[in-house]
């Protein structure tokens, strides 16, 4: 399946990045943001990364990452006052975002964080 820029035009390279042939068989790359269609869909994904993610800060702030990429990055940015680029590396791998820019994503997103105990 080809790989749509913003402009809605197919990139070879993005395309040749997200496919590798074997044989007769081509395999894609698996996109989790690509299955976040409906907001069900991300209250039940992100539900289930605070459930196995424990302790692991990095997890939960990388799903914020994925459901972001799947709801427009760029839209995002522009909601939240900070820039594509900065979001993308606070969400990527290795990125560690400050909790009040998790707060403004997640409020963004229509999400909350909320406590309970243990």
């Amino acid at each position: 399946m080809p790989v749509k820029t913003r402009a809605g035009k197919t990139s070879a390279k993005q395309a040749a990045a997200k496919q590798r042939k074997v044989g007769k068989i081509t395999f894609r790359r698996f996109d989790i943001a690509e299955k976040l269609e409906s907001e069900a869909d991300i209250l039940a994904f992100m539900r289930a990364v605070v459930a196995e993610a424990g302790d692991d800060p990095a997890a939960i702030t990388g799903a914020l990452g994925h459901v972001a990429r799947a709801r427009n990055m760029a839209q995002l940015a522009r909601d939240t006052g900070l820039t594509r680029e900065g979001l993308y590396k606070a969400f990527g791998p290795g990125g560690n975002p400050s909790l009040a820019t998790v707060l403004k994503v997640a409020r963004a997103l229509g999400l909350k964080l909320t406590f309970a105990a243990a």
